[in-house]
């Protein structure tokens, strides 16, 4: 009798575990390998556009590492003229990087920011390298990132 309650007890453990490793399993899935904030640092008015400064912060939440070579702020509709930059940023497997980047905005799309909107990023990425060490393709990631909180644009 005392057998059969401790294989009932086994089994029922075994079955507990395969759940909650399987809900553990479908949140990291659902969790984006890549996420950010930013604060805008300096902004200044330009007519119909405003040209901001913003220091923005990546986090990598995947196992390899990410060499980025051109970020494009992408709101709404479309990229505004201006708002695509070319940079070298390696962001290392489950790590940070920083960095500040210059970028003109539509005024309309940095009010919505102001009201909480959040804006996007299209991160442009370096493949894996060749045997000669170049690059053998490009993809992209898109980012929405958050606002450091407590933090108000100028």
């Amino acid at each position: 009798m005392s057998r059969d309650i401790l294989r009932f007890c086994r089994g029922c453990l075994m079955i507990g575990a395969l759940f909650l490793g399987g809900i553990e399993l479908a949140l990291a899935t659902n969790a984006p390998i890549i996420s950010g904030s930013y604060d805008v640092v300096r902004s200044k008015a330009l007519g119909a556009q405003v040209q901001v400064r913003m220091r923005i912060h990546l986090m990598n939440r995947g196992p390899s590492e990410f060499s980025i070579q051109r970020m494009t702020l992408w709101d709404f509709s479309h990229p505004d003229k201006g708002g695509s930059r070319a940079c070298a940023l390696t962001l290392p497997a489950h790590a940070f990087a920083d960095t500040t980047q210059d970028f003109l905005v539509s005024r309309s799309d940095y009010q919505h920011w102001k009201k909480g909107f959040r804006p996007r990023f299209v991160l442009e990425m370096a493949g894996p390298r060749n045997a000669a060490g170049k690059p053998t393709a490009r993809s992209t990631v898109v980012v929405r990132l958050d606002r450091i909180s407590g933090q108000e644009g100028n």
